[in-house]
């Protein structure tokens, strides 16, 4: 294949392998969106039952909405697509048109010549009135070249409207598949239009109880206080226990920060699980995210910050909790009226699960990927459960959704 070809080959096909690209790629996200809004829709029908609106439902249905205009926005990109699509196909129909009439123009002409020159006895005359025998052979050439070219042409005529055919049946599922959606963005407004009035509904209803809120948020800020203080605690006996271990084993310069990476496995397990980073598993089965890491202002409460150390997952009632990666149990912690808690190491990294209504491992048990280590504890005013999940470098706290498979 010449280099002319080729580079012929790469500009048309270029553009239409990006185009179909594109479009998957669109329609991926489209039904990733769609299986979005169906979790958050599980979640809200779970916290419906409650008889009091929660924090939980607004972070519910503001993820929904969220999602939704997502989805619209990509549906819209969609249209675009298609529009453009619409438009070259529109544009090649044109061309072909007026190619076909050209063809059937010139087709006429051919016809027409054609037709004058039909007689035999004409054609024979035509080729004895030749001044000698290489004028005869030119004008015989003449004649076959005549009819084979009006042969040819019949034959791109019917090529050319068989692809004008095709181009137009091709327009016209283009304009139905708009059609299509069209509907499905006006549908998904008049939903979004629902949700932002449900919405405005729980943020009325939920104003109404900003006192007990505030109550119940520094309620589980003190918890949060506890919790830490008991991770740290742990954290801080491990490293003193660990130390003693090494030293006594002959091991030098041993710190803080390299006390659990100083043999060949434990380095390895922290090194494995660093490099795991974006893709560990989620701790629970199924759920979304309804807090995140860090320090944010509340969805209602002006002036008021919630700070979290990890990211809570709301999940089903009786939902088990799993380790994101293997390691050992370091320790368990209760917490009266918040739950217990499973800390697991991974070399230097630690993994933190609270809110757990049950606890399915003891300090020192091994436990594998995805291993279930208890149950998820639900909230006594709502039908939802709810684990909070962390993220430990030594005394670090990292953000666990940068560390967790995107969901």
């Amino acid at each position: 294949m010449s280099v002319s070809v080729k580079l012929f080959a790469i500009c048309f096909l270029l553009p239409l392998l990006l185009s179909a690209q594109s479009k998957r790629e669109l329609e991926m996200k489209k039904a990733k969106l769609q299986q979005e809004i169906i979790e958050a829709n599980k979640q809200l029908n779970l916290l419906s039952k409650s008889k009091t609106v929660s924090i939980k439902q607004i972070d519910a249905i503001k993820k929904k909405i969220s999602a939704r205009q997502e989805l619209i926005s990509t549906i819209n990109s969609e249209i675009n697509s298609l529009d453009k699509e619409i438009g070259k196909t529109s544009g090649e129909i044109h061309s072909l048109s007026d190619e076909m009439s050209e063809l059937k123009k010139s087709y006429a002409r051919l016809i027409q010549a054609a037709q004058l020159n039909q007689n035999r006895y004409q054609r024979l005359m035509y080729l004895f009135s030749s001044a000698d025998f290489n004028q005869a052979f030119s004008r015989l050439k003449y004649l076959q070249q005549i009819n084979e070219y009006r042969r040819k042409q019949a034959a791109k005529i019917d090529s050319t409207q068989l692809l004008l055919a095709q181009k137009k049946s091709s327009l016209e599922i283009q304009k139905q598949e708009k059609t299509g959606l069209r509907n499905s963005e006006l549908e998904n407004k008049r939903k979004l239009d629902n949700e932002k009035k449900e919405q405005d509904r729980m943020l009325a209803r939920l104003q109404d109880r900003e006192s007990k809120l505030r109550k119940e948020i520094a309620e589980k800020e003190r918890a949060k206080k506890k919790l830490e203080n008991a991770i740290a605690a742990l954290v801080r006996k491990e490293i003193e226990a660990a130390k003693k271990k090494a030293i006594a084993k002959g091991k030098k310069n041993v710190t803080n920060a390299n006390v659990f990476t100083l043999t060949p496995e434990a380095q390895k397990l922290s090194s494995s699980f660093a490099a795991n980073k974006g893709s560990l598993p989620w701790p629970v089965e199924k759920g979304i995210i309804s807090e995140y890491f860090g320090e944010h202002p509340h969805p209602t409460l002006k002036g008021v910050i919630i700070k979290n150390d990890g990211i809570d997952i709301l999940s089903s009632p009786g939902s088990s909790a799993r380790s994101i990666f293997r390691g050992e149990v370091s320790g368990t912690i209760e917490l009266p009226g918040s739950g217990s808690a499973v800390i697991i190491r991974h070399g230097e990294y630690l993994t933190v699960y609270s809110n757990l209504e049950s606890i399915a491992v003891k300090k020192g048990d091994a436990v594998a990927t995805k291993q279930t280590i208890g149950t998820i504890g639900a909230a006594s005013d709502e039908s939802r459960a709810q684990m909070n999940l962390q993220i430990w470098k030594g005394f670090n706290k990292l953000n666990p959704q940068q560390w967790i498979a995107r969901n």
